[in-house]
């Protein structure tokens, strides 16, 4: 086993635009000695390297980017990265696109207002060096420089990019178009200026676009905080928040973003939490409550204790969560990556046995070309068959370019995870979204789940002669000296009655079966049926009726007795949550079988499945026997079963399960233990998170069809002279952007009223 420690390297990548591209990356920075693992997110045009104790240098693993055929922004140590320059290379790096898009617009411009003219009304002398003048800045250039550069290197690295079916296709042409300084022979320098200027339109839109796609992690980076307000010596000071640590006491006044992550220690308010749950109505908290970074303080003022700084915090780990989902893999891509594997070299082949066959057998292809002119204002039926053989070994390469194939999946799961982010839902994997569609069973646990996970006083029930205020002041003062839960019900439960508290003394735990002591010199024991008949309590019998009723209800009853005679019961429960009825009916209506798993005693579980409408309950289900059970389902309904839990106990069973789902709150969530996390702590986030899987898995579907039927239809078409290379470098540029168009419509689909 190795045991020397990682180091995580970053990388920036403007030029990495599709997933094609970051085979290509991750395949040259494979070859490097001492590389664990590697990943790259489209959505942030980000490489992460892990090398080991000896592993290459940030130089080395540089270079190795660059070899591949493209540059790098920036490289760090992601233990140092803050993010903070992420929204200025984007930027940078679209108004290089853009500049090099106007650089050669111009030029190509002015050159299809020429050519026209030049072609059919009356030749323009000097028209073939005015061309080949305007066109080689936009060919060898500013225009067309970065993507030889990046073709040659991909050449020499024995990759195939995209780039370099770009200089094939633009290359030839102008030289080609040279010989017409010496014959006399069509030009096809227009046409390599044309095919360079709608490359670089596609990459800048493309750019645009992914932009769009990836906005979720940009509107993250901007949420939190830059400086806060803490109490030291006694004094209040404005620090950054970068320099704030665990234990600084913040000042929060109304109106203001909570700068991290901490506990409230003074004071009360309303809190916008919308960033994190995707709730609109403010949260109240107050003293003791935990807060989240950048959610937004409504009136109070109030001081909070500092919990979690930098990359611990809640808002750093979504945006990691959301990173690591848009640069995960889906199993489906696979058909994507084997294709895109071999595409170049064999469209290069393909690209040579069209100039072939049309310079050996060009007489026979003649009627296809007379037939597409009668449908096709492009095709010249009687060019020379070395014109033909040009347009369509050129028409081949500009139009089979792969892109939209290494978009389809990327930029869905870019919309995809940013709409789930926008909402509170994390999804953790690429793998998660595939495997959401086919979930036949769903697994739900009790406590904090289905039901709030907080014990509330439910009912008080007395003997004769004793009044409920006499019982809730009894009992609540005892259990006033106790931390357990149910004890901290009966004394929330004393509050919400206005019942005063006494004093109590000699108190005494009797660990989980109940408490004692005395209150006005009165002994109050307080218990279940069994310590109470160990102590000699009587009256007991009176009570039999309204215990067995409450503890078939699935309370939690307890006897109060008063110097050894029984006087009531005390019911508690954990209530259940506000949606989980409407959240398991929708379930149902999804044909999805509901189970609950459960530590708690069998009918405290069938009560809370009657009234929210499970079908199947297990009851009393250790934590290790939660997996057992998940596997029992697997064998029955096949790997198809999800488990929704707190993502802190029930972690073990969120791992066994095929889509294991955290649901929780803000910032106590356990996310590194499923493969989605719904933030905000309510069920029917299941059912959104299904949707959204579902709808992304489909959207992936939708582009990878769409982009494999243009490429089969197109490349015949230009290999048979059907196809203008212009028109060939268009629908290339349309159908990328297609896809993505395509994947923002979830953004539609799933925006919020």
């Amino acid at each position: 086993m190795r045991s020397s420690p990682e180091t995580k390297i970053q990388l920036i990548v403007p030029g990495m635009g599709s997933d094609h591209c970051a085979g290509i990356v991750r395949t040259s920075l494979a070859r490097l000695h001492g590389v664990q693992h590697i990943q790259t997110s489209l959505a942030s045009h980000r490489v992460y390297v892990s090398v080991d104790q000896d592993g290459p240098s940030m130089e080395l693993i540089k270079q190795a980017v660059e070899r591949a055929g493209y540059d790098v922004a920036q490289i760090t140590n992601l233990a140092n990265d803050d993010h903070s320059q992420d929204h200025a290379i984007e930027e940078a790096f679209l108004k290089l696109a853009g500049k090099r898009l106007l650089i050669a617009g111009l030029p190509t411009t002015v050159i299809m207002l020429m050519m026209m003219p030049h072609m059919f009304w009356r030749p323009i002398e000097g028209y073939l060096m005015i061309v080949a003048l305007l066109a080689f800045p936009v060919v060898f250039l500013f225009g067309g420089a970065a993507t030889h550069k990046s073709a040659w290197r991909s050449l020499i690295n024995r990759t195939f990019n995209m780039d370099v079916l770009i200089s094939l296709g633009s290359l030839p042409p102008y030289l080609i178009g040279l010989l017409g300084f010496f014959f006399e022979m069509t030009s096809f320098i227009e046409m390599s200026a044309t095919i360079m200027t709608f490359h670089l339109l596609g990459r800048y839109l493309e750019a645009r676009a992914k932009g769009r796609a990836s906005q979720a992690i940009r509107k993250l980076l901007t949420l939190g905080a830059k400086t806060a307000h803490i109490e030291r010596d006694g004094q209040e000071i404005e620090i950054p928040v970068k320099e704030l640590k665990l234990g600084d006491v913040m000042v929060i006044r109304p109106g203001d973003k909570i700068p991290t992550d901490g506990d409230i220690v003074a004071g009360e308010s309303h809190l916008d939490e919308s960033i994190a749950t995707g709730e609109s109505v403010p949260v109240y908290k107050s003293n003791g409550d935990a807060v989240i970074g950048a959610t937004i303080n409504k009136e109070g003022r109030l001081r909070v204790k500092v919990t979690k700084v930098g990359d611990d915090t809640f808002l750093s780990q979504v945006i990691k969560l959301v990173e690591q989902a848009q640069g995960s893999r889906v199993p489906i891509q696979e058909f994507a990556d084997r294709m895109t594997g071999r595409f170049v070299p064999l469209v290069i082949f393909i690209s040579l046995l069209s100039f072939v066959m049309w310079m050996l057998w060009g007489n026979q292809l003649q009627p296809l070309l007379h037939w597409g002119a009668t449908i096709l204002p492009w095709v010249q039926p009687g060019a020379e068959h070395w014109v033909m053989a040009t347009l369509a070994a050129v028409a081949v390469l500009v139009i089979a370019c792969p892109c939209a194939l290494g978009l389809a999946t990327p930029t869905a799961l870019m919309v995809g995870a940013g709409v789930g982010a926008e909402r509170g839902i994390l999804i953790r994997s690429g793998e998660a979204i595939q495997t959401c569609k086919d979930i036949k069973v769903i697994v739900l646990d009790k406590t904090g789940t289905i039901t709030k996970g907080e014990p509330k006083l439910i009912e008080v029930v007395t003997a004769n002669g004793i009044t409920p205020q006499q019982l809730m002041f009894w009992a609540a003062t005892v259990e006033n000296a106790s931390e357990h839960p149910i004890a901290r019900a009966i004394v929330a439960g004393a509050a919400e009655r206005d019942i005063g508290l006494g004093e109590v003394t000699e108190f005494n735990s009797k660990g989980a079966r109940g408490v004692a002591g005395k209150v006005d010199e009165l002994f109050v024991l307080i218990g279940n049926r069994m310590l109470l008949e160990e102590c000699g309590v009587t009256g007991l019998t009176e009570l039999d009726v309204d215990l067995m009723r409450l503890e078939n209800n699935g309370s939690t009853a307890v006897i109060v007795a008063v110097d050894g005679k029984a006087i009531g019961v005390l019911a508690v429960a954990d209530t259940i949550k506000q949606d989980s009825m409407n959240a398991i009916r929708a379930m149902h209506q999804r044909g999805l079988k509901v189970v609950m798993i459960t530590g708690d005693n069998p009918r405290a579980a069938q009560a809370v499945a009657d009234e929210v409408g499970i079908d199947e309950v297990h009851a009393e289900i250790l934590p290790a026997g939660k997996v057992d059970a998940i596997r029992a389902l697997q064998n029955i309904y096949g790997q198809h079963v999800a488990m929704v839990g707190d993502g802190i106990n029930d972690a073990p069973a969120l791992k066994q399960a095929n889509v294991g789902i955290a649901i929780g709150a803000g910032a106590d969530v356990a996310i590194e233990a499923a493969d989605v996390t719904l933030v905000r702590g309510e069920l029917s986030g299941v059912v959104d998170a299904l949707e959204l899987s579902q709808a992304t898995f489909s959207k992936i579907v939708q582009n990878l069809i769409w982009a494999s039927a243009y490429n089969l239809a197109a490349i015949p078409l230009a290999a048979f002279g059907l196809l203008h290379p212009m028109v060939g470098v268009i629908a290339m540029t349309a159908s990328s952007l297609s896809v993505i168009g395509n994947s923002l419509l979830l953004k539609r689909r799933f925006s919020k009223n």
